[in-house]
């Protein structure tokens, strides 16, 4: 299947192709979804571009290694999107010390008058990737993805309420790391 003839074939019809062996449908399901799902794991990672790049190509491996086991039960993306978020969360809990490194300790520029900088957000990114691996993990996927609480916790294992005081606990976190702004 050419490249320019899969912009409109759809999702199913791709996985289809793939399970049969079409490398280029499976290289178009790639660059559909893996912008959404580079910025989830980004987010997940502490910012930390390298692992996030490696997440996310381990993801699409194990996808690729599992799609004659798709069902079609829910979308490609969605199942996509969940296996990849399965593998941040796995490599968060697999390492005993926080996954965030350091950023680079650039100097940001003055707070913009305008609501939301490029300043500004580099220094929300640097506070989130900060926080504790669990906090950060139960706020990107309460506030950044839209996740539900009993969802959040049965994902990482843990009560809802559980989720519900990391998130409340991330969000404190962040205040105190951003200081009030108006």
């Amino acid at each position: 299947m050419p490249a320019d003839a899969t912009t409109e074939t759809s999702d199913s019809d791709l996985v289809h192709a793939a399970v049969r062996g079409d490398a280029s449908a499976f290289e178009s399901l790639y660059r559909r979804h893996v912008p959404r799902i580079y910025g989830t794991v980004l987010r997940l990672s502490g910012y930390d571009h390298g692992r996030a790049e490696e997440l996310v190509q381990e993801s699409f491996v194990t996808a690729w290694r599992k799609l004659e086991g798709f069902r079609h039960q829910s979308t490609f993306g969605t199942w996509m999107y969940r296996l990849a978020v399965n593998t941040a969360l796995m490599a968060l809990r697999s390492r005993a010390a926080n996954p965030v490194t350091d950023l680079d300790s650039d100097q940001l520029p003055e707070t913009c008058e305008e609501p939301f900088c490029p300043a500004e957000r580099e220094e929300l990114e640097r506070a989130i990737a900060n926080l504790p691996p669990r906090a950060r993990a139960v706020l990107v996927l309460h506030d950044v993805e839209g996740w539900r609480h009993g969802d959040i916790a049965e994902e990482l294992g843990i009560a809802s309420g559980t989720s519900k005081a990391q998130l409340h606990r991330a969000r404190a976190l962040l205040r105190d790391a951003l200081g009030d702004r108006p």
